[in-house]
This record gives structure tokens, C-alpha cells and sequence, in this order.
């Protein structure tokens, strides 16, 4: 705990990181805010119990990290929390709480589990059970996190299965390994697909190695270090058999723990290799930007809103990058969400666990999104899948009460990432491919 003193110890209680704090914005509790959870981990570091209500107002931060943007004295909040999050309890959770952790962890860091796990759920969808389960009488029997997991569950996709090796168009200009990711690769395969194809078409041979597993970042950020140093450890060994000059990534989350990795397997036989790994790890907008383009970009006529995913943006300082690569297609027009990049509410594992406060901040979303569409975009483009699934349930989210001012503008707008814009416009694709609902 020495270390989380003295980083605790750097918050001078100014209070910037107060108007940041999306947890803040919603209730004004100062101990929901990232000085008052600092106070409170101060608090256990001289000996108050790690149980309620310090665990409560511990848990409900989203790690957004939008406070470590804010903060003019550079506390290193996201290591604070993810630190403080690993502590051993003093106070179980209650079982439901338990439980709930216990099934998210036994199933999202193993892809294998989760495409299980997506057959039913896709019979359900197919079939209509899942509207009636999360609109009908059993809703009200069901726990709050599950029904939030049917209401964020994407329509049904056809699997994509990559090739080891998806070879440079021309010139070779550089050799990167890509992580295909857990979500990313069951829900989302079509941006996998198309990362692939941007970074071949780019010059690049792209090395998509296989058994490859989930890289940690649900873990690492819901304060389960070990199990999220041990899939770090796995990935590294994988990814280590391959000479790559970059490990590209394309879901935020993600990349922002892999970056990490330095730290995470300090003190294990792999450290070094963990920290040469981290080194490599670039989000794919950001490798793109580094790289320049040589692919031609056919027009797309077409406005799109980019939201900053908060792990891109605040955890990898990942925010011009993006904006460069899609403002450069001819044709294509960008406004901003008007939310000044407040968190959507997804946060990893946050929307299931913290499901009220996660749909609340969801729906602030949206209006935020319905906003821009007002101001003529057609696309929402997010770089991380669970901003993808967060934000395109709000959007349609039927339970809306009457009195919200949504309730009449349930309109959806498409969602797509940025590697599906760029590619897109390297295939001359028309912009039907992506506005399509």
C-alpha cells in the first residue's frame, strides 16, 4: 500500500476532476467523485475496513479516467483505483453481487465460453424470447444485471473466421500482429474483418495469431490483478512466437491494459518480454496516423459523430488521431457529440454490475447522439465495442418513460468503427454499406 500512498498523497483536493466525474454529474456526492474516493482510500490505507459504504462508493467509479484528463497535478487516479480495487475485503459482497462477478468472469475472458454462451442467446433473439423476457412480467423476476446484458446484446452476426497471415497489397511496409480480442471477435467480426483488410491495404502484413485469449482489461480494471496478470502473461507467450514490429488493436479497453503490461507482470519470469510487448501495442487509428497513408480513399458522402471512447481518449491520449483519419476521406463530414466525451455508461464490465447507473448515463448518451443527428449525422463511429453495444441500447431503448424527453425520438442510429469507415472508403463501398440498419 506504500505505493497508493504516496500517489494518494499527490491529489491536492483542488477539485477539477469534480465537473468530470460522469459518476459526480449524476448524484453531486463528493464521496462519488474521484477526490472523494481518493479520501476514502486514505482512509483504509490508516486502517479503516475495506466494507460498505466505502466499497459501495469504490465500486460505482466507472474508471473512466476522465479525472486523470482534468487533473491539472497529474494523480495517477486509474492506478490508484484498479490498485485499491485488488484490495482483500474486510466485508464480503452480498450474494448477489458475488454471484454476478463470478458468472461475468466465467464467461467474458474465455472467447471459447462466450461463443458458447451466444447460441442461445442468439436462438432467443431469432426467436423473440429475449423482447419478452426484458419487456414482460418475468423482467421484474430477472436480476438487474441480466436484464441489462439481454437489453445490450447486438443482433445476430455471421462469424468471420481470419487467416494466420493476411498478406500487404504492394509494398511491404510493416509486419503487426492484431488482437482479435474476446467481444470484439463474437459480437463485432465484421470490424476485425475490416482492421485486417486497412492494414494490408495500408502495406502491412498482418499476423493474426492462433489461441490467442482474452488480454485481461476486464479483469485489470474490475481490481482482479492476478487472473488479469496471468491472461497478460498467456497473450505475451502467444503473440511472443511472432516477429511483429507492432501488436495493433482495435477495441479501447483493451489497448489501454496492454499497454500496461509492463507493470502488470512485474515480478514474474516474463517481465521482460511483457514490457518489450507493451512497447509494441498500438491502438489502430493510432498505428495508421504513425504510418501515413498510401491507399487511395474513394469518396464518402456521408456525416458521422465520432465519440471518444474513454480508454482511447483519456487512458491512451488516443483523440486526434481518429478525427485525422476519418476527416481525410473526401466526401465525409464530422461533428462531434456534444457531451464534452462524457463516459457512455458501458466501462468494461460496469453496465453490469452498476446497471442503474450505467443506464442513466446511457441515456445521457443519446440525447447527446440524437443532438448531433439533429445537426445531420447519419453515423455514430466508436472505437470500442462495449461503447458500441452501450450506446446503440440507449438508443433504443423502449423503457424510456413517457416524461423523458427521448420518448417520442427512439430513432437508432447506426454504429460503426473507425476501421469500418476507413474501409469502407478504401473499397469504394457506398455508404449504404455502413448507415444500413
Amino acid at each position: 500500500m506504500a505505493d497508493l500512498r504516496e500517489l494518494a498523497d499527490d491529489c491536492v483536493h483542488c477539485g477539477f476532476c469534480l465537473p468530470a466525474c460522469p459518476t459526480y454529474q449524476l448524484w453531486g456526492e463528493e464521496m462519488d467523485s474521484p477526490r472523494g474516493r481518493i479520501h476514502l482510500m486514505t482512509q483504509v490505507m490508516e486502517g479503516a475496513a475495506l466494507a460498505d459504504p466505502v466499497l459501495e462508493h469504490l465500486d460505482r467509479c466507472l474508471g473512466c479516467m476522465a479525472c486523470v484528463t482534468a487533473c491539472p497535478s497529474g494523480v495517477q487516479y486509474d492506478r490508484l483505483i484498479e490498485g485499491a480495487r485488488a484490495w482483500p475485503l474486510d466485508q464480503p459482497r452480498s450474494v448477489s453481487q458475488r454471484l454476478a462477478r463470478a458468472a461475468i468472469f466465467a464467461v467474458f475472458p474465455y472467447p471459447r465460453r462466450l461463443r458458447v454462451l451466444a447460441v442461445p442467446l442468439r436462438a432467443a433473439q431469432r426467436t423473440g424470447v429475449d423482447r419478452l423476457i426484458t419487456r414482460g412480467r418475468i423482467a421484474r423476476r430477472l436480476p438487474a444485471g441480466a436484464r441489462a446484458a439481454l437489453r445490450l446484446a447486438p443482433p445476430p452476426t455471421r462469424p468471420i473466421r481470419l487467416p494466420e497471415l493476411v498478406p500487404a497489397r504492394g509494398p511491404r511496409r510493416a509486419v503487426v500482429g492484431m488482437l482479435t480480442g474476446c467481444v470484439q471477435a463474437e459480437f463485432f467480426p465484421q470490424v476485425n474483418a475490416a482492421t485486417a483488410r486497412i492494414l494490408a491495404a495500408e502495406g502491412c502484413d498482418v499476423v493474426i495469431p492462433r489461441g490467442q485469449g482474452c488480454c485481461g482489461a476486464l479483469s485489470l480494471h474490475t481490481g482482479r490483478a492476478d487472473e488479469a496478470s496471468s491472461l497478460a502473461s498467456d497473450l505475451v507467450d502467444v503473440f511472443g512466437r511472432t516477429a511483429v514490429d507492432a501488436v495493433v488493436v482495435n477495441a479501447a479497453g483493451c489497448g489501454s491494459a496492454m499497454k500496461e503490461y509492463g507493470d502488470l507482470v512485474a515480478g514474474r519470469s516474463g517481465e521482460t518480454a511483457g514490457r518489450r510487448f507493451a512497447g509494441k501495442v498500438r491502438d489502430v487509428a493510432e498505428f495508421l496516423a504513425d504510418l501515413g497513408p498510401v491507399a487511395r480513399r474513394h469518396p464518402l458522402p456521408l456525416t458521422v459523430a465520432y465519440h471518444d471512447a474513454c480508454h482511447l481518449a483519456h487512458a491512451q491520449g488516443v483523440r486526434d488521431q481518429p478525427r485525422a483519419l476519418l476527416a481525410a476521406i473526401p466526401g465525409l463530414r464530422l461533428v462531434e457529440v456534444g457531451d464534452g466525451g462524457t463516459c457512455c455508461g458501458s466501462a468494461g464490465v460496469y453496465n453490469l454490475l452498476q446497471p442503474e447507473a450505467a443506464w442513466e448515463l446511457g441515456r445521457r448518451k443519446a440525447d447527446a447522439v440524437r443532438a448531433a443527428a439533429a445537426a445531420g449525422a447519419e453515423l455514430l463511429v466508436s472505437a470500442n465495442p462495449g461503447c458500441s453495444l452501450q450506446i446503440t441500447a440507449a438508443l433504443g431503448d423502449a423503457s424510456v418513460p413517457k416524461n423523458h424527453p427521448a420518448a417520442h425520438n427512439r430513432a437508432v442510429m447506426p454504429v460503426a468503427h473507425t476501421a469500418e469507415v476507413l474501409d469502407a472508403s478504401i473499397r469504394g463501398l457506398a455508404p449504404t454499406a455502413l448507415v444500413k440498419l
